[in-house]
């Protein structure tokens, strides 16, 4: 749920440090869709997204290290590229993937220039670095969406409940009786296992007691 977000200062200042860090008049945060790159962030870019065919990161997300094209019009991967042969004139890319903790790499953190240049041993260091903070950005949005999902669920259950005071089944907002366990679980996605209590252990069932936990 962060594709077509609006800019965040947290990932703004993160491309523009990678963009000083590594010498380079432009960088981004860029997540690649199934047509497109969009960029979560960037700075000397002049466009929000471009085609998926088009993005040099759809080749860097297929590895786990540094991807660097030091010369774009010398590349046959992209000479041909209208990022390279267009209006951008791009030579140079670097870019490091973003791999979520599931092992899925979602999109890159890259720098570009018009002129062919090169990474040093510590520039490729830090904008991998940088990676990894972008990836715990998006990790904690993700938990603070779940979080408040859930808090939603809870106030969804809040209040008074209609519920049959015999077969414990609840009245929703259709007015549909149903269990209170398909109930709970269609509004929170919380599922059920089954037990028996003590107490009804003893009612209905006092010849299996031994050995039963209080």
């Amino acid at each position: 749920r962060i594709l077509d977000t609006g800019q965040e200062q947290l990932y703004d200042d993160i491309v523009k440090l990678a963009a000083r860090l590594c010498g380079t008049p432009m960088a981004s945060i860029s997540l690649v869709d199934e047509d497109r790159q969009w960029f979560k962030a960037k700075v000397g870019l002049p466009v929000n997204e471009t085609p998926r065919e088009h993005a040099f990161c759809t080749h860097a997300i297929l590895r786990n290290e540094v991807m660097t094209v030091e010369d774009a019009t010398q590349d046959n991967r992209f000479r041909d590229n209208p990022l390279v042969t267009g209006d951008l004139h791009l030579r140079f890319y670097a870019g490091a993937s973003l791999s979520t903790p599931e092992g899925h790499n979602v999109g890159t953190i890259c720098v570009l220039d018009t002129c062919s240049r090169a990474l040093d041993d510590d520039q490729r260091t830090a904008l991998e670095t940088l990676g990894r903070v972008v990836v715990t950005l998006l990790e904690q949005r993700k938990l603070t969406q779940t979080l408040a999902e859930a808090l939603e669920n809870v106030r969804m259950l809040s209040g008074l409940l209609p519920i049959c005071a015999h077969c414990k089944a609840v009245r929703d907002d259709e007015g549909f009786w149903r269990r209170v366990e398909d109930y709970v679980t269609t509004n929170t996605g919380a599922e059920f296992t089954h037990s028996i209590c003590p107490k009804c252990m003893r009612q209905h069932y006092p010849q299996y007691m031994e050995g039963y936990p209080d």
